[in-house]
């Protein structure tokens, strides 16, 4: 292309137009005055909801806050894994809503965002394990969702690689597979979001933060950001990991814990597995990047902070098991760790809808399903904020249920503990 080198990042970030003549991403733009409707944070979520209000709602002028860069947060420190087989109706129609609308993603946004639907093996390693992935498989079939229960001979099949010897700590004794889950680029992702909103009008403004909320009768009226003041009425926040601290600039309490969410990455190697195999006794899961990349997902640390690492025994933890699941793992070597930042809700389920405040609305509180949310969460928390009523997908997970006792509670029920 014109005699010139460009790497993954640059195509991501610039794109092409008749395969020559180079476009921007997205249109740079200064902070304007005031917007119909801001949306804070501009992470995948954000930016599939700024994409969606503009394309189905036609609210008025609208644009993301990004205190950083866009898609630099949890979005690109995450799993990429996507998948619905959760347990209870409300969080299962959620996520089945959201890979609905990945399967036509690539196709909506005319930006490839690397969906391959490869398939999500959860493993059952005690008869607990197994009794859990029956049932979850059986919620599953009531809501049309595809999901199968696997003896351990079926799941050795699929997975040649997998140890399913009954002498092994781990003994494989079976596992859920849904085949229409699988992986998806997570900057792919953002990037077909950020370019797809602004073609659409969207202003797209990084290296914002807002440091306040300008808040009168009960309503708000405006932002105080780094770039200055701006008006608006219906403010959208979606800052993983950073939620509690945005609603403590609008005087609310928010139900929410930030914890690091580990993960790393092997060095590249040629193709070995084919599929994402999940463990929920151990919280690790185990796919391979199309660069060939081993990549490992950890639990949370118990405690509570924002820094971006975390602690090693819980790499220690997840890295024995894989080996022992995977022994010819046991020579690879990691490139890199890391931490995102994620908020946890007390029945690890999402916030998403009105707040006290009028025209002021979160999304937050995902946990570790914040990824394979992206668009379907876009979609509804776009409509709850163009019509102020939560979208019927969403209304299950607004705010006041941690007042009137209705939580959902699908910690540790949708095949990885949360």
């Amino acid at each position: 292309m014109h005699g010139q080198n460009y790497s993954l990042w640059s195509l991501l970030k610039h794109g092409f137009k008749h395969h020559k003549t180079w476009e921007p991403a997205w249109r740079r733009v200064p902070l304007q005055p005031s917007y119909d409707v801001v949306i804070v944070g501009g992470g995948g979520h954000g930016l599939a909801t700024a994409y969606y209000l503009a394309k189905n709602h036609k609210v008025g002028r609208i644009a993301v806050l990004e205190k950083g860069y866009l898609g630099g947060g949890n979005t690109a420190r995450n799993t990429t894994i996507v998948r619905s087989n959760y347990l209870w109706d409300e969080a299962a129609l959620l996520y089945e809503h959201s890979l609905k609308l990945w399967e036509g993603l690539t196709e909506d946004l005319n930006f490839n965002v690397l969906f391959s639907q490869r398939g999500v093996f959860n493993l059952g390693h005690t008869l607990q394990d197994m009794r859990d992935i029956e049932r979850r498989v059986a919620a599953n079939h009531l809501q049309g969702i595809d999901a199968h229960v696997l003896t351990a001979a079926e799941v050795k099949e699929k997975i040649p690689q997998l140890d399913i010897s009954r002498s092994r700590r781990l003994p494989v004794l079976g596992a859920s597979w849904q085949p229409r889950a699988g992986i998806a680029h997570h900057d792919a992702v953002a990037r077909g979001f950020a370019r797809a909103a602004s073609r659409l009008g969207v202003d797209l403004i990084e290296g914002c933060e807002v440091t306040g909320m300008d808040i009168a009768g009960g309503r708000i009226k405006g932002l105080q950001t780094t770039q200055g003041y701006v008006k608006t009425e219906r403010v959208g926040c979606v800052a993983a990991g950073h939620s509690s601290m945005l609603g403590r600039m609008a005087g609310l309490r928010m139900p929410l814990e930030s914890h690091p969410l580990q993960a790393f990455v092997s060095e590249s190697m040629q193709r070995v597995i084919d599929t994402v195999i999940m463990s929920n006794a151990v919280h690790g899961y185990l796919s391979q990047s199309d660069k060939g990349e081993l990549v490992i997902g950890a639990g949370i640390d118990g405690y509570l902070g924002y820094g971006q690492r975390g602690s090693p025994h819980v790499i220690d933890h997840t890295a024995a098991a894989i080996i022992e699941l995977f022994p010819q793992f046991s020579r690879v070597r990691m490139n890199r760790q890391w931490g995102g930042i994620v908020d946890v809700a007390p029945d690890a389920c999402p916030i998403i809808g009105k707040t006290p405040v009028r025209g002021l609305y979160f999304n937050c509180g995902w946990g570790t399903g914040g990824f394979k949310a992206t668009p379907g969460s876009g979609h509804v928390f776009a409509h709850t904020i163009a019509h102020d009523e939560p979208h019927p997908l969403a209304a299950p997970f607004a705010l006041d249920r941690f007042t009137t006792g209705h939580l959902i509670d699908e910690h540790g029920a949708a095949g990885v503990a949360h």
